[in-house]
């Protein structure tokens, strides 16, 4: 195609999809991919298959079932609904109604996309915590909207910095988005701080989106986790988001589901189903299963990524010269600091792919904190990560 075509073409681009670029997580591994070879930490795509229980339980549910190929209603199948109800009270304390306040989702990303389609006009703001999860930088900025990034500390390992949270909030500020543990530093942030967000949140009257996909991957840090959902009086400010993907290893069934006020599920519904429908009923159907039936999996989930958890950092303290890191408290990255020569975390994570053959992803995807950084997946086998700092340590000798 030729430069005037290319020009003709791209002023009819959205200005809003045009300034931005693909998540560098699937950058890394698209190019990845495109090598061969490459001891790759980049994607946090747990290396587990779907549990035997639920794939056993939708292969019987596929010759019983003559609807499971069909839509359902926009909000989800309701025996799905009722099983996150009491899913929600037995793991929050908090009773939900399955009809007026449990919306079924593909995943937390498309959760999270709808949301920030209801509650923002263009030029609002959206507070993210700095590293952040990046796609949720993405999907802000696609709504004509910025993020305002909150700083996390990273001289008390990635703590929330509550003091600094009133001075972001302005008019334009519509929500806070929270994720614990933290996508990329596996921060756990603790109650006091959660319970103070949560009333600035209602002093300032904005929502509290709780992006909730580790907090099965807590380690020996249990005691550390707080779900601020499970606090009565902040009910009315906050969506609490919980995706399959991590725990029940389904990210390519593309299953989650949202407990909201009722006001907002009404809301919600227009955009789901003007966007998708309905989440896919075959993997609603495993959620079923999922939440139904008893399973150990989650415990053996846990054990092997903390065996994992122990390698990568016993891997990262061999090799001080290149990386300085804080142990992840829970999730599966690690998010240490570049000591080593470089420019910036983007360029060196593409030298480190194209000399070295290792894929990590640039910490500046992460927001303006992660500069001088990069993320590390250690949801993937162990030979891999060996593989990956016997490259490192040979790259950098």
């Amino acid at each position: 195609m030729n430069t005037l075509n290319n020009h003709f073409f791209a002023e009819r681009i959205s200005h809003d999809v045009a300034g931005i670029r693909i998540s560098a997580i699937k950058e890394m591994a698209i190019l990845s991919a495109g090598m061969g070879n490459v001891a790759s930490l980049t994607w946090g795509l747990p290396s587990f298959e779907t549990p035997e229980y639920i794939r056993k339980g939708v292969i019987q549910r596929l010759q019983q079932d003559p609807d499971i190929g069909k839509y359902t209603l926009p909000d989800g199948l309701k025996d799905l609904r009722e099983i996150v109800a009491k899913q929600h009270s037995a793991e929050t304390g908090i009773a939900v109604d399955a009809d007026d306040q449990v919306m079924i989702t593909a995943g937390n990303m498309q959760g999270l996309n709808t949301l920030f389609q209801i509650i923002t006009n263009p030029g609002d703001e959206i507070i993210l915590t700095d590293p952040c999860f990046a796609s949720h930088i993405q999907q802000i900025r696609l709504c004509a909207c910025s993020p305002r990034f909150w700083p996390l500390d990273e001289a008390r390992h990635w703590d929330l910095d509550i003091e600094r949270l009133p001075e972001l909030i302005n008019a334009k500020t519509k929500a806070i988005v929270i994720v614990t543990p933290s996508n990329p530093t596996g921060k756990i942030f603790r109650k006091d701080e959660l319970i103070r967000l949560g009333e600035i949140a209602r002093q300032h009257k904005l929502m509290i989106l709780i992006d909730n996909p580790y907090h099965h991957f807590t380690y020996e840090n249990k005691d550390l986790y707080y779900n601020l959902a499970s606090n009565q009086d902040f009910f009315d400010h906050i969506i609490y988001c919980f995706s399959f993907s991590k725990s029940y290893a389904m990210s390519g069934w593309r299953l989650g589901y949202m407990v909201l006020p009722d006001h907002l599920k009404e809301q919600s519904l227009k955009v789901h189903d003007a966007n998708m429908i309905c989440a896919p009923r075959i993997s609603q159907v495993a959620g079923i299963i999922a939440l139904k039936e008893k399973s150990n999996h989650i415990a053996e989930f846990e054990a092997v990524l903390s065996k994992r958890r122990e390698l990568i950092c016993q891997r990262l303290a061999e090799v001080p010269h290149v990386f300085e890191y804080h142990k992840p408290e829970g999730a599966y990255y690690v998010f240490p600091k570049i000591v080593a020569d470089h420019t910036n975390a983007y360029d060196f994570s593409i030298r480190l792919l194209n000399e070295a053959k290792v894929a990590l992803t640039p910490g500046s995807a992460f927001g303006p904190s992660g500069e001088h950084h990069v993320r590390m997946a250690y949801c993937v086998p162990e030979d891999v990560i060996n593989l990956a700092f016997d490259r490192i340590q040979a790259y950098f000798k």
